[in-house]
């Protein structure tokens, strides 16, 4: 539980940092604990994370600002890992080098601009620069669905304690913290058509698929058409298919035969005229 000078002097800090948040930077309490603290870091541009939504949180001692907090960043960064506490010299590990004057302002504008250096410490990873863009072109995704699993966790030996948020929590803790950037990112999923499973975008299906070639729909049974119209479009689909000869078989046989008799009746009057 939080001291009366540590519920003072937060209470101050997020009334400051709401009135003048810092570039590329929000956060807030939590509701239920003024020592819990959520953040928000959008990517700077000219970086690998540019555009990029990294949720993390500050779990401040009771005793704050005598001490510093825990931080972690949740949203995979290829920076740091997930959930994960950071060795900084603004965190939990370096008690003793925290300068009680520092605000959460101070400590999440460190925090962006270690991210966007090389330094390594305890809880960061190395990651090409490619790799860190597609982290953060699927941020969006994976803090508002937890990673699109309710089964997997990246939680590490060092993220133990409170405030370790479990990826693959069907992004219910970020719902609770961030109500209505959720919703901004739920419909950004759907205007991009990202697969909510997968944070990867569906396949569109072409035209040729959605539509039948003409001969086949031309043999389609309209609603509300007689079975004689069917009927009668089967015969036309069958005679187109016939050939000339076949259609016209009877004609030729007639043909022949009146050939055959006025042939005939030739020959027969020559065969008179030479015998008279």
């Amino acid at each position: 539980m939080a001291t009366p000078a540590a519920t003072k002097r937060l209470t101050k800090e997020y009334a400051s940092i709401t009135k003048s948040p810092p570039p590329y930077i929000v956060a807030h309490p939590s509701e239920k604990n003024i020592l819990e603290w959520h953040y928000i870091l959008t990517g700077p541009p000219d970086t690998p994370y540019d555009g990029g939504q990294y949720w993390g949180t500050l779990m401040f001692p009771p005793d704050y600002p005598f001490a510093p907090p825990a931080i972690r960043m949740h949203t995979p960064s290829g920076r740091f890992q997930p959930s994960t506490r950071l060795c900084l010299s603004i965190s939990d590990f370096h008690p003793k080098s925290f300068n009680p004057a520092w605000e959460v302002s101070t400590i999440l504008t460190g925090l962006l601009s270690f991210m966007t250096s090389e330094e390594m410490t305890t809880g960061s990873v190395r990651a090409s620069e490619q790799e860190r863009k597609l982290f953060a072109q699927r941020t969006r995704w994976w803090n508002s669905t937890g990673g699109g699993s309710k089964q997997m966790s990246t939680q590490s030996s060092n993220s133990r304690g409170i405030g370790g948020i479990k990826a693959g929590d069907g992004g219910a803790k970020f719902r609770l913290e961030w109500p209505e950037t959720d919703e901004e990112n739920l419909q950004w999923m759907k205007e991009k058509r990202i697969d909510s499973a997968t944070g990867l975008p569906r396949p569109v299906q072409s035209s040729s698929q959605l539509h039948c070639s003409p001969e086949v729909a031309g043999l389609r049974r309209r609603p509300g058409a007689s079975a004689t119209v069917v009927h009668d479009a089967a015969q036309i689909a069958r005679d187109a298919g016939q050939g000339w000869l076949s259609r016209n078989k009877w004609k030729m046989v007639l043909g022949a035969m009146m050939m055959y008799i006025l042939v005939a009746r030739v020959l027969g009057d020559g065969a008179v005229s030479m015998s008279t």
